[in-house]
C-alpha cells in the first residue's frame, strides 16, 4: 500500500492542477465565447475529445493524397523521360513506368499531402472558432473518388482535365456558399426524394470498396478480364499498361498484408477501438517499410531509393508547388464540366446536410424543428472550406462523420473542433511519413469506410417498388460503371418515370379542384349580381 502512496498523491495533484486550469478558462472570456459552462464541458474533455476525434480520422491524409494522385494532377506527357511524338506513345509514357512521370506523380502526392492537411486544418479550425461546434471537416470520401476516376481519369484519361476539374470543384463551393448564405442548403436537400439519398450513400460506398479491391489505390484482389470484365487477381506480376495477370492468382505478396490490415482494422471496429480506422494503415505502412523485402514500398529502383532518402527525413515541412492555383476555367464549354459541377453539389447536399444533423442530434444540439444550434454559420464554413481546398488542389471539404468519436468523448463546443485543426497543423511536418504509405495499406480502409456505408440500405422502403428500383439502380451503376454521376442520373431518371401516374393524377386533381373553385367563384359573383336592383331610369 505505501508504493502505492506517491502514485496516488501524483494523481491527486494532476486532478486539482486539471480543475483549476477548467476553472479558469471556464471563468475567461474565451470560456464564455465556447460556452463551456453552458454545455456542461470542460476545457481538458475538449482537448481529449478532438484528440480522439482527429485520430479516427488522420487516415485521410495519406488516402486523400493517394486517390487524387490516380488521377495524374498537374502531370501530362511532358515530364516523362522518354516523351513521345504521338498519342499512342504518351500513353505508354503515363500508364507504364516512365522515370519521369512516376517522379512528378510523386511530387504530386508530396503536394496533396500538404493540400489535405492544410484544408482540413483551415475548415476545422473555422468549424470551431466560427460556428463554435465540435465538427472535424476534411476532403470528402466519394467527391474525391469522383475527382479522380470520372471527372479527371486515371492519370488523365477522362473528359476533364485537372485545372477545369479544380475550378468546377471551386465554383461547387460558391454555389454551396450562396445556397448556405441564403438558406436554401437544407430546402434542397430535403427535396431529395429519401429513397435517392439513401441509396447514393450506399452506391458510394460501393464505389470506395471497388477501388479499395483493385490494384491501383487497393490490395489488387479484383482486376481485368477479357471475357468477364472483373475477375479474381491479387497476382503475383502484371502488366504495368493494362493491368492483366502475368502470374498465378492469390499469390501477391503484397495482397495478403493488405489482407492482414484489413483483419487489424475490422477486428478493432468490430471491438468499438478508438482510432480503428489508423491502425491497420499503420501496421501495414511500418511492414512496408522494410527494404528488401517482397512488400516493400521503397524496391531497389532509382525510384525506390529516392523515395526512402526522403522518408529518411521523417520530418520535413514541404511547401506545395504544383497543386495550387491551377484552377483553369477554359473548359466550361463541355457538358461534363457542368455535370460533374451539379454531380459534386448533389453529393455534397447529402453528404454534408445528413453527417450535420446526424451528428448534432447525437451531440443534443438539435432543436427539434430540423435544426441545430450554429446551423447557418457550420454551413457558411463547410462551403468556404471548399473553396480553400479547390485553391490547394485538393476536392470538396466536408463535415466528417468520425467527429462522432470527439462527441462520444464529451467534446461539445468549438473547442474540440480546434484541437482538430491544430493536430492536422502538425502533421504537415511528417510530411516524408504519409508519403511513404502504399495502397496495400490504403485499400483496406477503403473497403470498410464502404462497409460502414452499406448501413443506410436498410432505411430504403424495398417493399415499394416505385422507392426500391430507382434505389437499386443507383446503388448498382455507381461500382459498375465506375461513376457516381452515372447511378445518380439512372436513379432518378426511374424514380421521375416510375411516379410520372402519380405526378400526371395529381396534377389532373389539382386542376379539378381549381376549376371547381372557379365555378364556385363564378356561381356566387352571378349570384351576388342577380341581388342587385336595377337602377331606376
Amino acid at each position: 500500500m505505501k508504493g502505492g502512496g506517491p502514485c496516488r498523491r501524483l494523481g491527486e495533484a494532476f486532478r486539482r492542477a486539471e480543475t483549476a486550469v477548467n476553472g479558469a478558462v471556464a471563468a475567461c472570456r474565451v470560456g464564455r465565447y465556447f460556452k463551456l459552462d453552458a454545455r456542461k464541458s470542460s476545457f481538458t474533455k475538449e482537448l481529449r475529445a478532438g484528440a480522439a476525434t482527429f485520430l479516427t480520422m488522420a487516415y485521410i491524409i495519406s488516402v486523400n493524397a493517394a486517390i487524387l494522385t490516380d488521377s495524374g494532377g498537374p502531370c501530362t506527357a511532358r515530364d516523362c523521360a522518354a516523351r513521345g511524338r504521338n498519342a499512342a506513345l504518351d500513353d505508354q509514357c503515363k500508364f507504364g513506368d516512365d522515370p519521369g512521370y512516376l517522379n512528378c506523380l510523386s511530387r504530386t502526392k508530396a503536394d496533396l499531402v500538404v493540400a489535405t492537411a492544410v484544408s482540413a486544418a483551415v475548415g476545422s479550425l473555422a468549424m470551431g472558432a466560427f460556428a463554435n461546434l465540435p465538427l472535424a471537416l476534411a476532403p470528402g470520401m466519394g467527391a474525391n473518388a469522383f475527382f479522380a476516376y470520372n471527372m479527371v481519369g486515371f492519370r488523365g484519361s477522362g473528359p476533364v482535365p485537372y485545372p477545369t476539374a479544380l475550378a468546377a470543384v471551386m465554383l461547387e463551393g460558391c454555389l454551396f456558399l450562396a445556397l448556405s448564405a441564403l438558406g436554401l442548403r437544407s430546402k434542397l436537400a430535403r427535396m431529395i426524394p429519401r429513397s435517392i439519398r439513401l441509396a447514393s450513400a450506399v452506391g458510394i460506398g460501393l464505389f470506395l470498396a471497388f477501388t479499395g479491391l483493385q490494384a491501383h489505390q487497393g490490395v489488387g484482389l479484383v482486376g481485368p478480364s477479357p471475357s468477364t470484365l472483373v475477375t479474381l487477381a491479387a497476382c503475383s506480376r502484371t502488366n504495368a499498361t493494362t493491368g492483366a495477370c502475368l502470374g498465378g492468382t492469390m499469390r501477391s505478396p503484397t495482397f495478403w498484408l493488405g489482407a492482414a490490415g484489413f483483419a487489424v482494422t475490422a477486428t478493432c471496429l468490430a471491438r468499438d477501438v478508438k482510432g480503428s480506422m489508423i491502425y491497420g494503415i499503420v501496421f501495414v505502412t511500418l511492414v512496408s517499410w522494410i527494404r528488401n523485402t517482397s512488400v516493400t514500398v521503397f524496391p531497389d529502383t532509382p525510384l525506390g531509393d529516392s523515395s526512402f532518402e526522403y522518408f529518411r527525413k521523417v520530418v520535413d515541412f514541404h511547401t506545395i508547388k504544383t497543386t495550387a492555383g491551377r484552377i483553369g476555367f477554359s473548359g466550361f464549354g463541355r457538358t461534363d464540366v457542368w455535370l460533374a459541377v451539379i454531380t459534386l453539389l448533389y453529393v455534397d447536399v447529402l453528404d454534408t446536410t445528413g453527417a450535420m444533423y446526424s451528428m448534432a442530434e447525437y451531440a443534443g444540439f438539435a432543436d427539434g424543428g430540423g435544426g441545430f444550434e450554429g446551423e447557418y454559420r457550420a454551413f457558411i464554413v463547410d462551403a468556404g472550406s471548399t473553396i480553400v481546398g479547390a485553391a490547394l488542389g485538393t476536392t470538396t471539404v466536408t463535415t466528417y462523420i468520425e467527429s462522432t468519436a470527439g462527441i462520444r468523448e464529451g467534446g461539445r463546443t468549438g473547442i474540440t473542433a480546434i484541437a482538430v485543426g491544430l493536430c492536422f497543423l502538425a502533421s504537415l511536418f511528417f510530411a516524408p511519413l504519409f508519403m511513404s504509405v502504399p495502397p496495400w495499406a490504403v485499400g483496406p480502409s477503403l473497403v470498410l469506410v464502404g462497409a460502414m456505408m452499406m448501413k443506410m440500405a436498410k432505411e430504403i422502403e424495398w417493399g415499394d417498388a416505385k422507392e426500391g428500383v430507382p434505389a437499386f439502380l443507383t446503388m448498382l451503376l455507381m461500382p459498375l460503371t465506375f461513376s457516381i454521376a452515372n447511378g445518380i442520373i439512372a436513379g432518378a431518371a426511374a424514380y421521375v418515370l416510375l411516379h410520372l401516374w402519380d405526378y400526371a393524377v395529381g396534377l389532373w386533381r389539382w386542376g379539378r379542384s381549381v376549376w371547381r373553385l372557379m365555378e364556385e367563384a363564378h356561381n356566387q359573383v352571378s349570384a351576388a349580381a342577380a341581388d342587385i336592383p336595377a337602377a331606376p331610369v
